[in-house]
């Protein structure tokens, strides 16, 4: 039958595609299922367009301390919306780059919205109504998440933005306040802000980007109030009015009520599930708290139905559907992969001064009971970071003191994001403390900055 597969995939973000791919070169027959563009938000309008417009501000910043380096600049000045422009043309490309890969794959792509239908089957609405019914022995449901919404402050798309129309704007706003902290949130702080936008940032927990350890969280606040922003935390919007011009935000503080005037509110407040009107109600998939309840190799309660990525338990992180595709079409296929380790999972965050973690926080890892060895080295004392004029940050490295297990890895500073999966590949290989302190890092590099954060939870550090 034209229209029968081994595996069909609902969506085609990191989870989706990778997922696909890997299944063709286990042999199955293999479709996909995209309601807008291949590459799904990551690709389109999350991580990969996201870090072009960082480049942007971070080129920006450069030839505005340009004389720190000793080098002459006159006259810089934004274009913003060629900055726009050419984030969405490394969009293009990258999901272009997807296309190929289907084609190369021999993968079957069906642009429509799909649904899942008992028996195994996908209904697929295309956009001029027309539908069609696929089959599948097996199918994996990759739909991915959304901006999630505040009751006190609706997405309008105008004055109150999520990160899509954050993405897109014709000019930078004057004034913007934004709501949330987490990743999203102080990337595109960092963005505005070197744009020249004035911005507060508006956070309900007693720090910003609060699921990093606490040193990390005072080191992103120093350098962001240094560059302007106004920081605000242990406080909530309980109310925009968009009426006038621009926007009139209630805040509510520990010292009582505020209002900030700006033009623009981002909403940056997480993800919300893609979960509604896929048949997962029709089909009897269960779900909990908006998301698809599944085993350690991502298969729901239904037989041949399986779900990844944003939908499922687990950080909603491009890398992590990735992960999570592969393991579920190796196990469909028989082979014997290893569950995911969801403590070793690294998180980046791509403002400047970068931040990347893997593993417990210096305050979880004491509340798991462990007793601690703990290493910090500033890049203040890094050669290469002082050469480079990137002095802000350090690595806070955190070991089992009883085994010397690394338990974490905390790292604030430029090009961190690079240096974490190095910590990645040592805690799934149990490398031990000495033996990090005795692996020579090169010299002048910014990772050498990891070996000496070993030394110095081992009372061994040279530099500092």
């Amino acid at each position: 039958m034209a229209n029968s597969y081994d595996l069909i995939v609902l969506g085609t973000g990191p989870g989706g595609y990778v997922a696909a791919i890997r299944a063709s070169q286990l042999g199955m027959k293999v479709a996909v299922v995209e309601k807008e563009s291949l590459g799904g938000i990551c690709l389109n309008w999350g991580c990969i367009p996201t870090k072009a417009l960082l480049k942007s501000a971070n080129v920006f910043e450069y030839i505005q301390h340009a004389e720190d380096y000793g080098i002459k600049v006159k006259g810089a000045d934004v274009n913003f919306a060629e900055v726009v422009k050419r984030s969405r043309g490394v969009a293009e490309g990258m999901s272009k780059g997807v296309q190929f890969l289907m084609k190369k794959n021999k993968i079957d792509v069906i642009m429509g919205y799909g649904k899942l239908k008992s028996g195994k089957k996908v209904e697929v609405e295309d956009d001029k109504g027309k539908k069609e019914t696929y089959a599948a022995n097996n199918i994996i449901v990759a739909t991915g998440g959304r901006s999630r919404e505040l009751p006190s402050m609706p997405i309008d798309g105008k004055k109150i933005i999520g990160y899509r129309q954050a993405m897109v704007l014709d000019k930078a706003p004057k004034k913007m306040v934004i709501v949330g902290s987490g990743a999203i949130g102080v990337e595109f702080a960092y963005f505005y802000n070197a744009m020249g936008t004035e911005v507060t940032i508006v956070e309900f927990m007693d720090r910003i980007v609060p699921v990093e350890d606490e040193e990390v969280s005072k080191q992103l606040e120093r350098t962001f109030k240094k560059a302007g922003m106004k920081i605000m935390t242990s406080s909530e919007v309980t109310k925009v009015d968009t009426k006038g011009s621009g926007c009139k935000v209630t805040v509510k503080t520990k010292k009582g009520e505020e209002q900030l005037d700006c033009d623009i509110v981002l909403s940056a407040v997480g993800v919300a599930t893609n979960l509604e009107n896929i048949g997962l109600e029709d089909v009897g998939v269960a779900t909990d708290k908006g998301k698809v309840v599944v085993d350690d190799y991502y298969k729901t309660n239904m037989p041949g139905i399986y779900a990844i990525g944003d939908i499922v338990h687990g950080p909603a992180l491009a890398h992590v559907a990735s992960a999570e595709g592969i393991i579920c079409v190796e196990k469909i296929a028989g082979e014997n992969p290893e569950p995911l380790d969801y403590n070793n999972i690294p998180g980046c965050t791509y403002c400047s001064p970068e931040i990347a973690s893997v593993g417990y926080t210096e305050a979880k890892a004491k509340e798991a009971g462990y007793e601690l060895k703990v290493g910090k080295f500033p890049f203040s004392a890094s050669g290469k970071a002082s050469a480079a004029g990137a002095k802000d940050g350090f690595v806070k490295l955190i070991f089992d003191a009883k085994y010397g297990e690394l338990l974490g890895a905390h790292m604030i500073g430029a090009n961190v994001t690079e240096m974490i999966a190095e910590i990645v590949a040592i805690r799934k290989l149990e490398t031990t403390g000495h033996e990090l302190i005795k692996t020579v890092h090169p010299h002048p590099t910014m990772s050498e900055a990891v070996m000496e954060a070993a030394a110095a939870a081992y009372d061994e550090v040279i530099h500092i």
